[in-house]
């Protein structure tokens, strides 16, 4: 038994000091995209340690290009699929360079039973230089819809009634909007949306500004 712990110790260890030695910037997320572990090279992309991007959002960090690619990969995740997703990407790294490119995420589970995680890699496609733009907020279509139904007077149940979710769900949603945009209610949630354009002003009932 000491045996086989020193050698599960020993291989974990040996893992750890490969995943830290990839040129390609990867890391281990959450089913939701939280991540729980970044190589340096990940890190690099930001300008931080590894460990200061543990616990934020890989979309809140990478600005997905099409909303429509997260929503079928979360549909595909819920249904157990064991596919490779690419979801197309820009960000504005620490260097001021502006890059696009590319975010694999690749489910992995130490059994079919076992709750999924994701390996997520990076595939930086080009840049241009220049100083990093202000960009809008990166919200995706169940979330303007949310935000959309809130802004309406919808309740939480009503909500997940209208967009197919659960409570927990669209609680789910609403929590990472409230951390991204620092936003204590959900009073101040809908007007941020207001403000950053992403309800549109002067309609009723209230809709989601189209997707560019």
């Amino acid at each position: 038994m000491d045996l086989t712990r020193a050698d599960a110790v020993m291989w974990r260890n040996r893992a750890l000091l490969l995943f830290d030695r990839i040129p390609m910037p990867v890391a281990v997320c959450d089913v939701h995209g939280v991540i729980g572990l970044a190589n340096p090279a990940m890190a690099t992309e930001w300008g931080q340690p590894p460990g200061r991007l543990r616990g934020r959002n890989v979309l809140d960090l990478f600005r997905p290009q099409e909303a429509t690619q997260v929503e079928r990969i979360a549909q595909a995740l819920r249904l157990r699929h064991r596919s490779r997703y690419p979801i197309s990407v820009r960000w504005d790294a620490a260097d001021g360079m502006r890059r696009h490119g590319e975010l694999i995420a690749d489910p992995v589970s130490d059994s079919t039973e076992a709750s999924t995680a994701l390996l997520v890699m990076l595939r930086v496609l080009g840049e241009a230089p220049g100083t990093a733009e202000p960009s809008p907020p990166a919200v995706g279509a169940t979330e303007a819809r949310i935000l959309a139904l809130l802004a309406g007077g919808a309740t939480t149940a009503g909500a997940a009634r209208e967009t197919g979710l659960t409570v927990d769900g669209v609680n789910y949603h609403l929590r990472r909007l409230s951390e991204r945009w620092g936003a204590a209610t959900r009073t101040e949630l809908v007007a941020r949306a207001y403000a950053l354009g992403v309800l549109t002003p002067g309609v009723w009932p209230p809709t989601a500004v189209p997707a560019p």
